[in-house]
């Protein structure tokens, strides 16, 4: 039986697919490269020796996509796919629901048909909104997002929901992941995003490789130790063996759907991960503090003991690791060497 990764070839789903690998599972990979590129597939197969089905294709092509399902005896699918840059979608939000939530409803209906009913979705800290509390935990509601990219989660979440309750045979697992960072340790997988890039590491990593002049932090006033934004920073990697954690339950356990944040549960500032990048790989970081961005929080950061108790996962790799695994990636991948 294969496992299904829609979008695969991108930042999260191709460090899954080592992981998934390495386990020896057989994978089929759904891709279309609008924010990946075909490198990572054979990054993939270099690191794992292992080779998998891949189709170029955009998930929302029906006739496509059920091509996969016949061609290949899928028994669970991890759910990747979509566009995920916040600010493109605040000013193209049809894009974004277009892609992303009608991209959904297609691949489950041909899930429904091909009677695959076994899912884990990648999800986002950001369907908390701004909370009382700074500590997240699953039980808080979903709170509207100020970009539709948010919004496109909050929704997919509801219709998983909502698809269990009309069939309670699925088996749906939604992880909520909070800050993504860092590479693959060999330097083959790494986020090495188009164009300018959303993400704070990604902005680093092109200062210190003189891609861009200087990194500029959003305001130092907040209410923080050092005054900048603190976030939930997660190596790749751990977050990837999280997507293995919940497919093992949800082979284990019956029917349901299980909500779990994937985070480290410590929050590190936007000065200490910069200054940790500088002193770990010694190598110049050259910014300097700009104004606020409308609707950063003081800080935020993941209750992560659902998912150690549950599914027996802990982030174990630190902000040390995710520094040197991203300079050593971003060295091998643009500067060429």
């Amino acid at each position: 039986m294969s496992i299904l990764l829609t979008g695969g070839a991108g930042y999260i789903g191709s460090h899954t697919a080592v992981e998934l690998l390495n386990k020896g599972n057989e994978l089929a990979i759904i891709d279309d490269f609008s924010n990946s590129n075909e490198k990572s597939l054979e990054a993939i197969k270099k690191i794992t020796g292992k080779d998998f089905k891949f189709y170029e294709i955009n998930y929302m092509d029906r006739e496509k996509l059920e091509k996969v399902f016949e061609e290949n005896k899928i028994d669970s699918v991890i759910h990747f796919a979509g566009f995920k840059a916040v600010g493109e979608s605040v000013k193209e939000p049809l894009k974004y629901y277009h892609n992303n939530v009608a991209g959904t409803i297609v691949l489950l209906e041909t899930m429904i048909k091909y009677n695959v009913k076994k899912i884990v979705f990648s999800s986002s800290a950001t369907i908390y909104g701004k909370q009382l509390s700074t500590r997240y935990v699953e039980t808080m509601e979903r709170k509207s997002s100020p970009s539709a990219y948010g919004n496109t989660k909050i929704m997919i979440e509801q219709i998983l929901e909502d698809l269990y309750k009309s069939d309670n045979t699925w088996k749906v697992a939604i992880l909520r992941y909070f800050n993504p960072v860092g590479a693959h340790n060999s330097g083959l997988l790494g986020e090495n995003p188009k164009g300018i890039p959303n993400n704070l590491m990604p902005f680093i990593q092109k200062v210190a490789v003189g891609e861009l002049k200087e990194l500029t932090i959003f305001g130092n006033d907040y209410n923080t130790p050092d005054g900048t934004c603190r976030r939930d920073y997660l190596h790749v990697v751990d977050l990837a063996i999280g997507h293995l954690k919940a497919l093992e339950k949800l082979d284990k356990e019956k029917s349901g759907v299980y909500i779990y944040n994937l985070g480290t549960g410590s929050p590190v500032s936007v000065l200490e991960l910069v200054n940790t990048f500088i002193k770990v790989n010694n190598i110049n970081v050259p910014y300097k503090i700009g104004a606020r961005r409308e609707g950063d929080l003081d800080e935020c950061y993941a209750d992560p003991s659902k998912a150690e108790k549950e599914l027996n996962w802990k982030a174990s790799k630190t902000i040390q690791d995710m520094c040197r695994d991203s300079w050593n990636y971003i060295q091998k991948n643009i500067k060429g060497e």
